[in-house]
Formats: structure tokens, C-alpha cells, sequence
């Protein structure tokens, strides 16, 4: 990995905008900071396209949107994104309302005996607000040890359950979906925007394991100080700041672009 600070001024004026996640890269330690916040302002002012991509559940992504200077976001590890439509807030799902139904009736029955061969499992406090998967908390008010993770996931997989982890959560599903093919596809069919031609307009930026499709995605790709996890294919570039602090250093060099 490069430092941020070496990415080429000819880079950066290819962009479009930025696909950013969020714990640990744009919120810090779950909060939502006034640098950060400022940063989206910054940026937006500026003309930047923006996106949140995160494993967090539907409900943050439609809230953000609405609340945010930001174009869309992108939920559940690619499966649900939310844009604006006028003043009204839509949701997107690749799935028909029935196919979806279907699919969340069996998920809650795998999860459900997923979590009789291992009662240790704690639901995460968000699993309300979410459609395509079921959230375990591994790191946020509670620190799964590794062992327990990888053994959670073998016993999912073993359901048939698709597996994600972030830095805070472990995430079972039925949807195939990841963080760079649910953004792919969304601003593809919502914003008309090619998929090829996606990957080198976005810069994307984040911090775990749930983040590594995206890491291999997009030719500009930054990973805040604070990287976790074992991704196949790392970053190219990284801020020397963590979390948000990390997340105000792209957003800084972005604009300074043009000076």
C-alpha cells in the first residue's frame, strides 16, 4: 500500500465521486463527527458524487440518505440501496417484494438453527431495521474471540448461509451480494452509469474484511490508518488518520486536486 498522499493529481481528476463505508472509516468508533460531516459538505459543494457502502442495515442507508448531502447509499453489503427521488426517499432491491418475502422466511429459519448449534452468538442491536441478512455483534459492544468468528462461519456456510464479516459485525444471508457488485449494479440501473466505467470514476475508501471486494474493485482505492482484517487484495493507498480522521484526509487531497 502507498501513501495517500502519493496518488497521482491525474487520478484524482478522473473522479467522479466517492463510495466511502462506514464504521471505522467514515463514523468513528459508531459516531458521527462534525469533521466528517463537514468533509460530505466539502465535497458535495464541490460537485463530488457520494455514496455510502456499508454492511449497516436498510434502515441507516434510507435515514442517510434523507439526512445527508450524499447521492445514495448502499446497505446490507450490497444487497439494498436507497436514492432520491424529488423529496421522497426509494429504496432498490434487485428482488421482486414477493422473491424477497420468500427469502426472508427462509433465512430466519437458518439463522434460527444456526443459532441452536451456537447459542454464544448475540444478535446485533440492529438486526431490526435490515431485509437481506441477520447481523451477529463480533466487535461492537462485545469482542468475539477469532477462533469463535471463523467457527461461526463454518457452521453458516455449512446452512448454505452466504458469510461477510465487518470490524463489528458477522453477517449471514441468503443474497450473493457483495460491497462492489451491489454498487455496481445500483448506480448502473439508478444513475446509468457502466459498471467499467464506475470503477475508475469512484474512488472508494474503508477499513475491514467486508470492504476487500471493493478494495479490488476500483482503481482508486484507500484503506484508513486503522485497516483490519486479512483481504485478499489490499488497498492501494492508505491514510496516514484514522476512522473519520482518515475519511477528512481523502476528502482534503480530493479537493485540493485542482489547486
Amino acid at each position: 500500500m502507498k501513501p495517500l498522499s502519493s496518488l497521482p493529481v491525474e487520478e484524482l481528476r478522473k473522479l467522479r465521486g466517492v463510495a466511502f463505508d462506514l464504521d471505522d472509516t467514515f463514523l468513528d468508533h459508531g459516531r458521527l463527527v462534525t469533521a466528517a460531516l463537514d468533509a460530505l459538505y466539502r465535497l458535495k459543494s464541490a460537485g463530488f458524487e457520494l455514496f455510502a457502502v456499508t454492511g449497516r442495515p436498510a434502515s441507516w442507508g434510507a435515514i442517510a440518505t434523507h439526512q445527508w448531502p450524499i447521492d445514495g447509499a448502499v446497505t446490507e453489503n450490497g444487497a439494498i440501496g436507497f436514492f432520491r427521488d424529488g423529496a421522497r426517499i426509494r429504496g432498490f432491491d434487485r428482488l421482486l417484494p414477493e422473491e424477497r418475502e420468500g427469502r426472508r422466511a427462509e433465512l430466519a429459519r437458518r439463522v434460527l438453527e444456526l443459532r441452536q448449534k451456537l447459542p454464544e452468538l448475540v444478535p446485533a442491536d440492529d438486526v431490526s431495521g435490515r431485509i437481506s441478512d441477520f447481523t451477529f455483534d463480533i466487535g461492537e459492544y462485545q469482542k468475539l474471540p477469532r477462533d469463535a468468528v471463523l467457527a461461526a462461519k463454518r457452521a453458516a456456510e455449512a446452512l448454505g448461509l452466504a458469510v461477510m464479516t465487518s470490524s463489528v459485525h458477522l453477517h449471514v444471508s441468503l443474497d450473493r451480494a457483495d460491497k462492489a457488485s451491489g454498487f455496481l449494479r445500483f448506480v448502473s440501473d439508478r444513475f446509468g452509469i457502466e459498471p467499467t466505467r464506475a470503477r475508475t470514476s469512484y474512488a472508494f475508501i474503508g477499513d475491514s474484511d467486508n470492504d476487500a471486494a471493493c478494495f479490488a474493485a476500483f482503481r482508486v482505492s484507500v484503506g484508513v490508518a486503522n485497516l483490519s482484517g486479512r483481504q485478499t487484495v489490499p488497498p492501494r493507498y492508505r491514510t496516514q488518520g484514522e476512522r473519520a480522521d482518515g475519511f477528512v484526509e481523502l476528502a482534503d487531497v480530493l479537493l485540493a486536486r485542482d489547486a
